[in-house]
């Protein structure tokens, strides 16, 4: 029995569709929503808005650069912390992408720098950077407002200032060194404590 060429070919275009409709298939928010109500809400609430001034916020935040953290924190190599490896190591490579996904959909909240002094320098530093010792504008990669850019550069605007010090004096120690090409250790690494807590005060109130 000759079955006809149309209805061969057409179940070849149906069946290759299907295929890339599964690998092509985003990311589901849904579980992502899930995983972050049962996995990440006590450190960094539901929605992505944290209470405690030592883990950072995720709502808005850029979801290629969650999913990569996740993936450092998994393999405990470049990016190490006992509390994040131990909450890393059950998701599945579905499970990161769906809560990355889910925190970089929610909408961030407006805050506001308190220090008026440590912001008008960190304003300086972000724009311009600081040539006489080499502290390149962060503004440069991260945006005039913060804002990042996806796959390559963290949204910095309206981070905790406490977070943000505390990540770039990892850097400049090397206990953190999951940033490509050494881009942040070697900025941070000419940067003093004042200019750090200068930045990130000046980044709180950014938007």
């Amino acid at each position: 029995m000759r079955v006809p060429v149309a209805t061969v070919l057409f179940s070849t275009i149906m069946a290759a569709t299907g295929s890339f409709a599964a690998e092509t298939k985003g990311p589901d928010l849904a579980a992502g929503q899930k995983i972050a109500a049962q996995v990440c809400a006590a450190c960094h609430g539901v929605t992505g808005h944290s209470a405690t001034s030592a883990n950072p916020h995720l709502a808005g935040q850029h979801a290629q650069y969650i999913h990569k953290q996740l993936v450092d924190y998994k393999n405990n190599k470049d990016r190490k912390n006992a509390i994040m490896m131990s909450m890393a190591q059950p998701l599945s490579a579905d499970d990161m992408r769906a809560v990355s996904a889910y925190y970089a959909a929610q909408k961030p909240k407006p805050a506001g720098a308190t220090d008026k002094e440590l912001v008008a320098l960190g304003q300086k530093i972000y724009r311009g950077g600081n040539p006489a010792t080499g502290v390149p504008a962060c503004s440069g990669c991260h945006g005039p407002s913060g804002a990042g850019i996806p796959a390559q550069y963290p949204r910095l605007a309206g981070q905790f200032a406490e977070y943000t010090a505390a990540q770039l004096k990892a850097f400049r120690s090397m206990e953190r060194a999951n940033d490509p090409n050494q881009m942040m250790r070697g900025a941070a690494a000419r940067m003093t404590d004042r200019e750090i807590a200068a930045v990130a005060e000046y980044l709180v109130g950014l938007r």
